[in-house]
């Protein structure tokens, strides 16, 4: 009978997702794994298959918390959803959370989004990243899309408007404010391009 594993698997890619963040892929050895989730090579080799196994499981993780936070945060009644779009605007301005169990990041670039970043990195080359990186996008741009929708219903935003537009834009917006974060720029510049952007979208026309 195998023996049963004596580690949180979990914990572990929360730690090593917050490694690949901090230093990216190419300047992640698997020491630094090691050291960040407190796993000797020979484990991580085990369980993992190496340092790319690790990243492969970790983005995977990434995208299962992507599929339920984003998509709780935007859903909801009609009459809610232009200010849930506003406040996952704002949230941006913080970057996307780590997991729970793993120490906060260190600066705005290590709360940048994990698969935009990968994807950025290593995805030209990768097409496992490229895929994965895919997925963790497209179930956002869903989730922001239907939320867009639901304003429309409530006759928030334009019904003319293209949902899927809207929501490109605003990720769009999103994503490039983690760079924008990444060089230096504090809260209150990162708050007005989050207002800005809400800004943007196209409101009813009356006549």
């Amino acid at each position: 009978m195998a023996r049963p594993r004596s580690f949180d698997r979990d914990h572990v890619l929360h730690a090593a997702e917050r490694q690949f963040r901090t230093s990216g892929y190419n300047g992640t050895s698997v020491d630094d794994i090691s050291a960040a989730t407190g796993l000797g090579r020979g484990s991580l080799y085990g369980a993992f298959d190496g340092k790319h196994g690790v990243l492969l499981e970790a983005m995977a993780g990434y995208f299962a918390r992507l599929a339920q936070g984003p998509r709780k945060m935007l859903a909801g009644p009609d009459e809610g959803a232009l200010e849930r779009l506003h406040q996952y605007l704002l949230r941006a301005v913080h970057g996307v959370p780590l997991a729970a169990d793993v120490p906060p990041a260190s600066d705005r670039a290590g709360a940048a989004c994990f698969a935009a970043k990968m994807a950025l990195e290593i995805g030209a080359s990768d097409l496992e990243v490229k895929r994965l990186a895919n997925d963790c996008f497209s179930v956002v741009r869903a989730a922001v899309a239907e939320c867009v929708q639901a304003a429309q219903r409530n006759g928030d935003i334009d019904p003319d408007a293209d949902p899927d537009d809207l929501a490109y834009l605003l990720l769009t917006i999103i994503r490039g404010s983690d760079v924008v974060g990444a060089y230096g720029h504090g809260p209150d510049r990162l708050t007005s391009i989050a207002e800005s952007a809400f800004a943007l979208l196209p409101r009813p026309r009356h006549t």
